[in-house]
């Protein structure tokens, strides 16, 4: 798929790819770096660092805990660790990071790749969909959901050159080029089509399934939002939608209590807003092993879902 501002010869790639390749080129620039992982190099793509620095890669084996904690350690000394798991493992050891990193103020980025029903046949346990949730409580936690290789290689630089820590949350399925460069800014959303009424809001891997949904919805004139940082929201941007909207449609794989959606609700209260806003996503429950598209589908955020909502409420 192809949008006003991305060229056709650019190729769908999964995000935990693209931190891959660009954890490895920034190993070059800044010798701090140190990677862990808990035996799931080969997935989460952290295994391209280790081949390149194998004296600054850390197998740590099946224990997350052990791992965020020797991040804390490491970077008390020093390094800019990068801790990575599975979403879904690495958020579960939230006691941890929440002395460790988050009350410690450890320059710690905690790296959560599979996330949501995207990562599809390996089921439920292994599909982080809470992750967002439990990190939004931490206190100078920033959570960053980028939805293509651009926005993941400036989100994994930021990462890298930011003092404190920060949640980077990645797929396992690939996913559209929806930039081909980007004015990625941490904490700004990304206006992708500038509309009237209605806003289509995703983040991460629905971002592409706003856009797909925006293309059969074109007699609404639909803006198109990336929010690709969850923690700190864009309080402007939504408050510009909030001026210009009646309908708010949020889209995220993940739970919707405590994610996208629950963010934009808490600024859309504090606003005193009149119109309505809907939350598409996991509602509240686990999900199931299935193809991710299929899991989209029937969990209610695919695009032909997107679409067929805003119909019932606008059509």
């Amino acid at each position: 798929m192809s949008t006003p501002n991305t060229p056709s010869n650019l190729k769908d790639k999964a995000t935990r790819d693209s931190f891959g390749e660009v954890i490895k080129e920034l190993g070059k620039e800044f010798p701090k770096i140190v990677v862990l992982d808990a035996d799931l190099s080969c997935s989460t793509k952290s295994i391209l660092f280790a081949k390149a620095f194998p004296d600054r890669f850390f197998q740590m084996g099946i224990a997350e805990a052990n791992m965020v904690g020797t991040a804390a350690g490491l970077s008390f000394t020093g390094y800019i660790p990068f801790c990575c798991s599975f979403g879904a493992f690495v958020a579960g050891r939230y006691e941890t990071i929440r002395v460790s990193v988050g009350y410690s103020k450890a320059n710690v980025k905690i790296v959560g790749t599979h996330s949501g029903l995207g990562i599809g046949e390996d089921g439920y346990t292994q599909m982080g969909l809470e992750d967002i949730n439990v990190m939004r409580g931490l206190p100078g936690m920033i959570i960053l959901n980028p939805s293509d290789d651009a926005t993941t290689r400036a989100a994994v630089r930021f990462a890298a050159t930011h003092e404190g820590p920060v949640y980077l949350r990645l797929t396992r399925q690939k996913l559209p080029a929806l930039h081909q460069e980007t004015d990625f800014q941490m904490g700004r959303g990304m206006v992708l089509v500038e509309g009237k009424e209605l806003a289509l809001v995703g983040t991460g891997s629905t971002v592409t399934e706003c856009l797909k949904a925006s293309q059969s919805l074109t007699q609404f004139n639909p803006w198109v939002v990336d929010i690709h940082t969850i923690k700190p929201i864009d309080k402007a941007l939504i408050k510009t939608l909030a001026r210009n909207c009646k309908l708010i449609v949020s889209a995220e794989d993940h739970n919707i209590v405590g994610g996208l959606g629950t963010a934009i609700a808490e600024v859309l209260a504090e606003e005193g807003w009149s119109g309505k806003l809907v939350r598409l996503g996991v509602q509240d429950t686990y999900g199931e092993s299935g193809l991710a598209d299929e899991l989209y589908e029937k969990y209610g955020f695919s695009a032909g879902k997107i679409t067929k909502k805003v119909m019932s409420l606008l059509g």
